[in-house]
Formats: structure tokens, C-alpha cells, sequence
């Protein structure tokens, strides 16, 4: 596969056979994103489970402390006094049957996050084709099904991401900004880190983190030492 220019020279600050610490792999990450945008920086975490098993599921949401640096747009799909909780926490679009009808109809998705209470769940559960191959559905695991809407549109707005294996048992997720520097970085990469050794199943045998990479957008990976996470 041919990289860029860009790419090839990112590559060149890093060494390939190096298992790098937390911190200096952050460092070489941010020096790699020198696009001309601000590039998001990611974690790519290879774990030793199988996902299609139920008891080595590894899933859940957590509050970064420093956020993405994006600006989340929250859909809150609820009723009654919920409507006005979720307006006052800052959701940018609030409704009930009319957004599900607007989702069905004209297949709107100007939305990063949906969030809704559980008496909601009957109808937003009839949009499961439509927003599941996006990972938009809610869920009650990732805090996105909830009697606090409010609190949920909150924690959306300031950062909160969900993290859950794919098919090939790796977690990707984003980290922050390239232009969040060094220490936001890594106060965001151990919240996430600890969250998901957390997480890890009763089911799981031998070397849970396999592998840890960190990659700006338009960069090369950086391999992290795994075993400080084993």
C-alpha cells in the first residue's frame, strides 16, 4: 500500500521494533499528526478474548477526562418532563415519535450520540437496522438507555465514549486531539486503559492485552509496551 509523504516521514521517527512507554509513544504520535487539521488521536487495543463467546464480551462507556475535542451532536428521544432535562443539559435535538419518524422516513443522521429513557426503548427499538451498523443504537451498558437523560446528555457533551470489541477482538477508540499535548493525552489513555482491564471477563485465560497501539489520523501506529496492562 503506498502512504503519503507525510506518512513516510512520520514513519521515519519511529523505531519498529520498539515496545514504547505510555508517554514517548504519545510523543511520537502528536509529532506524526502534522496534517492541516487537528488530527484525532486514537487507541487501538488487541485483547486476548473471543468476542463471539457472551462471557468474554468486553464493553462499556467512560468519561475522559480531558474529552475528544470534538463537538458531540446529542439526540435525546424522550417524553414529558425528559424533553425539557435534556434541552436544559444541552442536547442539540430532543423529540420523541417525530424524531423516529424523521430517522425512518428520511434516514436523518445528523447525530453522533443517541440517547434515550427505557420507557422509550419500544419505539427506538424499531430503528435497530438503521442505527446498528452505524453504532448509534442505545444501550443500557453504555449509559445511553436511562431514567437520567440528563446526566447521560451531559456526560455525552463532555466526552464520554464507548468502547467494545470488534469482530477481530480489537478496541478502537479516540483519545483526543493532536493539539491536547502530551499530558491531557495520557491522563485520557489511563482512564480509558483502566477502564478496560477493568472490564476484563472472569472467561478470559492467558495474556489479556496483546497488543496497544496509538495512531493520529493520517499517522503510522506506535506500539505500547502491553505488559505493564497483562
Amino acid at each position: 500500500m503506498k502512504h503519503g509523504k507525510k506518512y513516510v516521514e512520520g514513519a521515519k521517527l519511529i523505531d519498529r521494533s520498539k515496545l514504547y512507554d505510555t508517554e514517548e509513544a504519545l510523543d511520537v504520535c502528536v509529532k506524526t499528526g502534522t496534517a492541516k487539521f487537528d488530527e484525532t488521536v486514537e487507541l487501538h487495543v488487541k485483547l486476548g478474548v473471543d468476542g463471539r463467546h457472551a462471557d468474554q464480551q468486553v464493553r462499556g462507556a467512560i468519561v475522559l477526562p480531558n474529552g475528544t475535542g470534538k463537538n458531540v451532536r446529542v439526540l435525546a428521544i424522550c417524553k414529558g418532563d425528559n424533553i425539557e432535562a435534556a434541552q436544559a443539559a444541552g442536547a442539540d435535538y430532543v423529540g420523541a415519535e417525530e424524531m423516529v419518524q424523521k430517522i425512518q422516513s428520511e434516514g436523518w443522521m445528523d447525530f453522533d450520540v443517541l440517547i434515550t429513557t427505557p420507557d422509550m426503548m419500544g419505539m427506538v427499538g424499531r430503528l435497530g437496522k438503521l442505527l446498528g451498523p452505524r453504532g448509534l443504537m442505545p444501550n443500557p451498558k453504555a449509559g445511553t438507555v436511562t431514567p437520567d437523560i440528563a446526566r447521560a446528555v451531559q456526560e455525552a457533551k463532555a466526552g464520554k465514549i464507548e468502547y467494545r470489541l470488534d469482530k477481530t477482538n480489537i478496541i478502537h477508540c479516540p483519545i483526543g486531539k493532536v493539539s491536547f499535548g502530551i499530558e491531557k493525552l495520557a491522563e485520557n489513555f489511563k482512564t480509558l486503559m483502566d477502564a478496560i482491564v477493568k472490564a476484563k471477563p472472569a472467561a478470559a485465560k492467558g495474556q489479556y492485552v496483546r497488543s496497544c497501539v496509538v495512531s493520529a489520523t493520517m499517522g503510522p501506529g506506535v506500539k505500547i509496551n502491553p505488559s505493564k496492562f497483562i
